[in-house]
């Protein structure tokens, strides 16, 4: 039988430029041989691409672009062989530029099946004003919000403080509309954090996102599929600071604890893989997600917080966990995340 190429693309110019090598390195590590020949595509910081065909070890470290021996520099998109000959392409890219709709749309322009959701649901997903948006009228809960932009904060700054002091309170959260991993997130206890949460918010995205604080626990649920999407069993994350941030996440990986299924009343778990499923299908998904919920601690109340089109496969991230303890380990993951790509109607 012959081999399936497939092109895994890492690296990317976003600020989660780091995460995306650690989760492109693990995917490498877990592909069959015998059944795939890999073609590593890597793109730097500027945004140039690369064919790298050197160790993944280098990938992981950081040092690829060092390997000159490995290294296609002079990459045509459209007329290289290489590329040509890709059967399918892996995207394990984070962040603006990755998981946004722009490679997605690239690799449609290509005429070639990748992993992951199409340009619409990666382009929704990573937007989380535009998501919440989409949520609140598939009638899956979520907490209170609001929303603004760099041209109207400098308008009326007094006026979007007000109104958030007034409709949301303190303490609360602010985040860029448009980046992942947490990045850019700051919890905001009085007016003056509140102020410099969303001028640093604003230097990731020209939109920005305001949100109450929920005294929650934090869930998260895994799909996967295309017409007929899975959820995994639940997993609850019990983050080492305040609130799960990117030091949380990838620098304290350790401390933070993951527990596997999380400990919750049969209803309500039956409740958040619905609604994941739900979320999946609200911003038409495909291969696979991440959404993330809250479960209030007082009422036990669900409330969806976000959806992650294309998230980490870091050794500490959730996704291929969530899939190992609902019985398909990380091997027979990337298998079937392969085979949804080349089983989707182009």
């Amino acid at each position: 039988m012959s081999k399936i190429k497939v092109g895994i693309i890492f690296g990317g110019n976003s600020k989660e430029h780091e995460i995306s090598l650690l989760s492109a390195s693990n995917v490498m590590a877990a592909m069959d041989l015998d059944r795939y020949e890999v073609v590593g595509l890597g793109i730097d910081k500027t945004g140039k691409w690369y064919i790298y065909s050197g160790s993944k070890d280098r990938i992981k470290d950081g040092t690829w672009l060092e390997d000159k021996d490995n290294l296609t520099s002079d990459v045509n998109l459209f007329q290289h062989p290489v590329i040509n000959d890709i059967q399918v392409f892996f995207p394990v890219l984070h962040g603006p530029n990755g998981e946004d709709g722009a490679v997605q749309g690239l690799l449609r322009l290509l005429n070639k099946p990748f992993v992951g959701c199409d340009v619409l649901a990666s382009a929704v997903g990573m937007d989380k004003v535009i998501c919440k948006r989409i949520f609140r009228d598939a009638g899956i809960p979520q907490g209170p919000f609001m929303d603004t932009d760099h041209n109207q904060w400098e308008k009326d700054p007094n006026g979007f403080i007000e109104s958030v002091q007034r409709d949301i309170g303190y303490p609360c959260f602010v985040k860029p509309a448009n980046m992942g991993s947490s990045v850019g997130i700051t919890k905001a206890h009085n007016r003056q954090e509140l102020i410099d949460g969303i001028k640093d918010a604003l230097t990731y995205d020209r939109k920005i996102l305001v949100e109450a604080n929920i005294d929650c626990r934090e869930i998260e649920c895994a799909v996967l599929g295309n017409e007929e999407p899975k959820a995994s069993v639940l997993g609850e994350i019990i983050p080492s600071k305040e609130f799960y941030d990117y030091q949380s996440k990838y620098e304290d990986g350790d401390k933070s604890t993951l527990i596997i299924p999380a400990q919750l009343p049969e209803e309500t778990t039956t409740q958040i893989r619905k609604y994941a499923i739900d979320a999946f299908r609200a911003i038409d998904g495909r291969g696979l997600s991440r959404v993330d919920f809250f479960v209030e601690r007082s009422t036990g109340e669900v409330f969806i917080n976000e959806i992650n089109t294309l998230p980490g496969f870091t050794n500490i991230s959730m996704y291929p966990k969530l899939w190992e303890k609902t019985g398909t380990n990380y091997h027979d993951l990337i298998v079937e995340l392969i085979e949804l790509a080349l089983d989707r109607s182009w």
